[in-house]
């Protein structure tokens, strides 16, 4: 197969050209690597690119597809990871100074289970520092830049691995969502994107930013590829305190996401929270939206508008537990055991300082300090536990709209991409830009982001997809159902 037919097939689509003998794993490498040769120096998607480890995992495919070893719907298929996932042996940065020479000695249990299931890792994805970021400009090693126009962002924290599926420089690939870190992105760039329920996926590997609201998800082309990704990473896992343990035999417990590409919502439920549509979103988007609520409608499903409620507490919530635990995860990165340490200091406390002060980037240190305060004596009970209580309100909310709807349908981002250079300016703005994601990370919900048309700009618009705790079937479904919808085609 020629360089253009293999990258323009999605990951499960290559995988089973690869599986029928049409093409190999090898020679899928070598024009994903070819791609990226081309359009890199324009997006900067990457920070490490395994050139000679992908292709040595690429015919170590081959033979193991040959010999019936390697049977799965990814198998030989080349994929990227962001880069705040440990591969042992492999740099892995967190797009930070301070992690600059960061070789683990280990690998993220989902980088592993997507090694297991025969994918080939091209290489680790540009990202905002410490994924803290909507925009993939905070990276030490420079922005990311969005494909569908270069003069705009991508998105973040994931910008760069939902860029590198925009520009065909990979298949597929396994972003990090903190607060919308992966749908956020998927919509900029017009991409799939999946946010599972907090603890579907093992956190193990997963360099933390907040613990108690990141979660890896994929990236991917289509739908299809989404589910097939999450059907593999998605394992309950010893090595992970917050990894979900479900009762086996339950709905709830079923990871085979695939059997949910079922082209039907007749008499589904969904609601479309009116606390979304009011200020500070783009016309243009909340058109696009509202076409996709009226597609659902035409194809059988229940729509109707409700009020959420507890939406404008959800930034300011989300920011100040999300600082907090940045503030207490990142204490480690001190210069003694691992990463950058700073040339010249005169004592223990002067090395420390100095190298923090040289190791991470404006953004970073802002929340740390913001989380440093609201873990202080004095504003501990006025900001942090208040914003915990904030958190349980949030999820009393979703839970009492659960139970009239199977699927919440909104928007992802307020805007389409924005031009490079206008959110670090104001990062206030760039906070209130996640107001539709942060609030799922918060009630540990399932979201998926999907294209639902662009803007007068040509820039794609998102569709967000939110479930309860574990339903990732109902909206892989709902999401299915509406990107094979003619309205769509």
């Amino acid at each position: 197969m020629e360089r253009e037919e293999i990258i323009k097939l999605s990951a499960v689509e290559l995988g089973k050209k690869i599986a029928a003998g049409e093409t190999t794993s090898v020679e899928a490498t070598k024009a994903y690597l070819d791609q990226i040769g081309s359009r890199e120096k324009d997006i900067h998607a990457y920070i490490t690119i395994d050139t000679e480890g992908a292709l040595q995992q690429a015919a170590a495919c081959d033979e193991k597809i040959k010999s019936g070893e390697l049977t799965g719907p990814l198998a030989g298929v080349p994929v990227a990871i962001k880069d705040n996932m440990c591969i042992e042996g492999q740099l892995t940065t967190c797009a930070s100074r301070i992690l600059g020479n960061f070789v683990p000695t280990y690998t993220a249990t989902a980088v592993q289970a997507m090694k297991d299931a025969g994918a080939v890792i091209l290489g680790k994805t540009n990202m905002d520092e410490f994924a803290m970021g909507s925009t993939t400009e905070t990276s030490y090693f420079g922005a990311t830049k969005n494909p569908r126009n270069t003069d705009c962002v991508p998105g973040g924290s994931s910008g760069g691995s939902a860029a590198a599926v925009a520009a065909e420089e990979c298949a597929a690939a396994l972003g990090s969502d903190t607060g919308g870190s992966i749908r956020q992105p998927a919509s900029f760039c017009g991409v799939v994107g999946i946010k599972p329920t907090y603890g579907r996926v093992s956190r193990y590997g997963l360099i933390a930013y907040g613990s108690s609201l990141d979660q890896i998800g994929p990236l991917a082309k289509d739908v299809t590829d989404c589910a097939t990704i999450l059907e593999i990473i998605s394992t309950q896992d010893e090595k992970d305190s917050t990894s979900a343990r479900i009762k086996e035999g339950t709905e709830e417990a079923k990871t085979d996401f695939t059997s949910a590409l079922v082209k039907d919502v007749k008499g589904m439920k969904i609601g479309v929270p009116r606390d979304y549509f009011l200020e500070g979103i783009d016309p243009e988007v909340k058109e696009k939206v509202l076409a996709a609520a009226d597609t659902f409608r035409r194809l059988g499903a229940e729509v109707e508008e409700f009020d959420l409620g507890m939406v404008e507490y959800a930034i300011p919530a989300y920011y100040i537990i999300a600082c907090a635990e940045a503030s207490s995860n990142l204490e480690r990165f001190d210069g003694v055991k691992y990463g950058y340490r700073t040339g010249s200091y005169t004592d223990l406390h002067n090395m420390y300082k100095k190298t923090r002060s040289e190791g991470f980037g404006a953004e970073v240190k802002r929340r740390i300090m913001l989380g440093s305060f609201v873990l202080s004596s004095g504003y501990y009970d006025a900001y942090y536990v208040k914003a915990l209580r904030v958190k349980a309100l949030i999820k009393q909310a979703f839970d009492r709209a659960f139970e009239k709807y199977d699927v919440i349908l909104g928007p992802v981002a307020p805007t389409t991409a924005l031009p490079i250079g206008q959110s670090l300016s104001d990062p206030i703005k760039m906070y209130l830009g996640d107001i539709y994601t942060v609030s799922v990370n918060l009630a540990g919900l399932p979201g998926i982001s999907v294209p639902c048309g662009t803007d007068s700009k040509g820039l794609p618009v998102g569709l967000q997809l939110l479930g309860q705790t574990f339903a990732e079937k109902k909206i892989i479904q709902a999401a299915y159902t509406y990107e094979q919808s003619e309205d769509v085609k």
